[in-house]
This record gives structure tokens, C-alpha cells and sequence, in this order.
């Protein structure tokens, strides 16, 4: 028998993942870093609800989506280097954060 669990949870952490690409990126071009904390809120939050769902693939497409959340954080900051390195534009209203 052919188990497709791993693979289900393979995507869908592939497609998370690439969703949240442009999701930095955005956030960070309007809103610069200031709403860090909203993604570690959310990446907590849907980590503890992932502990207590019994279902193998949607636990761990939210454990998924919590710790991408988490991440994000990290990626923001990193984010807003590379704008001022000139490799991402800046966004002209935001241009005395840089």
C-alpha cells in the first residue's frame, strides 16, 4: 500500500514556504519591521493549536505554518538589509527608515 502522507506535507510546506517569499518582501517594502511581532504571534499561536490536533497532515501543515511564520521574523530584518544594499527597491515614503 502506497502511503502519500510525507509527500502531501512536502507540498503543502513547498507551497507555504513560497507564499511567504513575496509576503516579506511586501510587508517589508510597506510597513518596514514594526509589525514583527504579529508573525510571532501568529507562528506561536499556530504551532500550540498544531500540538493539539490529532490529525497527522493538518498538525503538521500548521506546525509548518507556524514555524514559517517564526522565521519570517528573521527573514524581515534580513529583508530590509538587503533594501539597504540596494538589491530590493526602497519604498519613497519609507526612505528616512534606511
Amino acid at each position: 500500500m502506497i502511503h502519500i502522507t510525507g509527500i502531501l506535507i512536502a507540498i503543502c510546506s513547498f507551497i507555504i514556504i513560497g507564499i511567504f517569499h513575496p509576503i516579506v518582501i511586501k510587508t517589508e517594502y510597506y510597513t518596514g519591521t514594526r509589525f514583527w511581532w504579529v508573525f510571532l504571534v501568529l507562528g506561536i499561536a499556530t504551532i500550540i493549536i498544531a500540538l493539539f490536533i490529532a490529525e497527522t497532515i493538518l498538525s503538521s501543515i500548521l506546525g509548518v505554518l507556524g514555524a514559517t511564520m517564526l522565521w519570517t521574523i528573521k527573514e524581515l530584518f534580513e529583508q530590509r538589509e538587503r533594501v539597504k544594499k540596494g538589491w530590493f527597491p526602497k519604498n519613497p515614503k519609507r526612505e528616512k527608515e534606511y
